[in-house]
């Protein structure tokens, strides 16, 4: 069976940069607190072997075993979620119940996977909407989906909170919500999240840096003054892989969430244009599988695994270049982490099998015929 080339090829490149990236950002801080060098990059050369045996083996399954499996994950990112609050179980770290503690020392974040089956879940909904066969139990049904967000916003796990509603939002204005509902919804929205944002204090320092990082630069505007600071020094074609100097424990999560910034550094804003053209085209491929599609349900999950890459991207670019609040949130394929690794596989997985499924494939296959 074939799998889409330019998606792979995609995958491949950033699964590649991203082990360039967790060597050249972590080894120095691996030496001093582990004492290996390798110790990161080790463990992101296994998640990225197993993330590429997910992706292969969920883009080849039959449709109906992978939509199966979708909803069986779901269920179980609920379950991981409510586990976290559970002691022995869950890990508190920083205040945060985000985190499994597994064997061999390994960690699992359940929202990571939440978020990319979510769309499973979301899909026949939207297919009801699509078709004008919404009511009041698919409403119910909607209302009750959202209870494990909940969750989220206790763990506090804001960035998956605001991502999965943005997402919801997000598919049933792209199947044709009236403008006077979208209105309605926004203004009810925004009142909410900001109450949510500035009653919480460490989420109203982090607006507050965002706003004027320069008044309190050793404190609330660290992470984002450096991380501008290593783009700046970067110019336009970088300092030379390996020789950044913002990783040498002036970025704060340089390996994770500010992996942006150590390659602005020594890639420079060429690095930086390509790597941001690579997911532009991921994104391009998904929306054109999507509207390739014959049926809603099939047009909604690959929309919605398109939009989880475009809001991951943007979200941690943006917060990168000081253009939006600090959240803990990686890149996708870039950014140490075994968790999002998976999950991203996962994803990438079933848009691969849908693109199986599109007529733009099918097309490419009578071609290949005559």
């Amino acid at each position: 069976m074939r799998l889409d080339r330019g998606i792979l090829l995609a995958v491949f490149f950033l699964l590649g940069l991203g082990l360039v990236q967790v060597y050249s950002s972590s080894y120095i801080f691996a030496t001093e607190v582990h004492g290996d060098g390798l110790f990161f990059f080790r463990k992101q050369l296994l998640f990225a072997a197993l993330a590429l045996l997910v992706l292969v083996g969920t883009a080849l399954m039959p449709w109906h075993w992978a939509q199966r499996l979708g909803v069986v994950l779901w269920g179980v990112s609920v379950l991981a979620i409510v586990a976290t609050f559970i002691p022995g179980v869950g890990l508190r770290i920083g205040g945060a119940h985000r985190w499994l503690s597994l064997p061999l020392g390994f960690r699992f974040e359940p929202s990571e996977l939440l978020r990319v089956t979510y769309p499973f879940i979301l899909a026949p909904i939207i297919s009801a909407f699509a078709q004008d066969q919404f009511d009041r139990r698919w409403l119910g049904l909607l209302l009750m989906m959202m209870l494990p967000l909940g969750l989220l916003y206790e763990q506090p796990d804001f960035g998956s909170f605001v991502i999965v509603l943005l997402l919801t939002f997000a598919l049933f204005v792209a199947f044709g919500l009236r403008w006077r509902f979208i209105l309605a919804g926004v203004s009810v929205a925004m009142p909410i999240l900001s109450y949510m944002v500035f009653s919480t204090p460490y989420r109203r320092l982090r607006v507050e840096a965002f706003l004027n990082p320069w008044a309190d630069p050793g404190e609330k505007g660290f992470q984002v003054i450096q991380s501008l600071l290593s783009f700046y020094s970067g110019g336009l074609s970088g300092v030379g892989l390996g020789q950044g100097q913002g990783k040498l424990f002036f970025l704060p999560e340089a390996h994770t969430d500010f992996t942006l910034a150590v390659l602005g550094e020594e890639m420079g804003f060429i690095g930086f244009f390509i790597l941001l053209m690579v997911y532009g085209f991921l994104a391009f491929r998904g929306f054109q599988i999507a509207l390739h599609l014959k049926r809603y349900r099939e047009r909604a999950l690959a929309l919605s695994f398109s939009l989880l890459l475009v809001f991951s991207v943007f979200i941690n670019a943006g917060m990168a270049l000081g253009l939006l609040p600090t959240k803990g949130l990686t890149l996708p394929l870039l950014s140490y982490g075994g968790s999002s690794l998976l999950c991203t596989g996962l994803f990438i997985g079933w848009l691969l099998n849908l693109a199986r499924e599109s007529t733009i494939q099918l097309t490419f296959r009578t071609k290949e015929t005559e």
